[in-house]
């Protein structure tokens, strides 16, 4: 039986013909300073990092933060990364963080974007996308 909530209406699970499909979590925009790069110019130095994740969970009934992934989860994850040095290319961390937030079992599926703006003249923000799932 769901939990009784606050909120004048029944959850999900109360509902007749309703059903959970998805719950996607994500964070948009997180910006690190991180040692990356593969040229010379780059050794030594930290450059901007934009980061997208989105993470598709097992859904569930949520009440509780605890029952869902905290965004400060995916905030230290992404500094834990920058935290252990220099990484050569932006998708060896965007693998990184998604192999990080798969950790926790009810991620199914992770998209880590990284945008490294300055990196190509001309363009906006260069970057990669990278999509892993279980």
């Amino acid at each position: 039986m769901a939990a009784s909530s606050p909120l004048p209406f029944p959850g999900a699970d109360a509902a007749p013909g309703i059903r959970r499909e998805v719950l996607t979590v994500f964070v948009r925009g997180l910006e690190v300073a991180a040692g990356i790069g593969v040229h010379d110019h780059e050794l030594g130095r930290l450059q901007r990092l934009v980061i997208d994740v989105t993470l598709e969970l097992t859904p569930a009934a949520i009440e509780r933060l605890a029952d869902t992934i905290n965004y400060e989860t995916v905030a230290e994850a992404a500094r834990g990364i920058v935290a252990e040095g220099h990484v050569g290319l932006v998708e060896t961390f965007a693998e990184r963080l998604a192999l990080a937030m798969l950790a926790d079992g009810r991620v199914r599926r992770c998209t880590v974007r990284i945008e490294k703006p300055g990196a190509l003249d001309g363009a906006v923000a260069p970057g990669c996308e990278v999509t892993l799932a279980r």
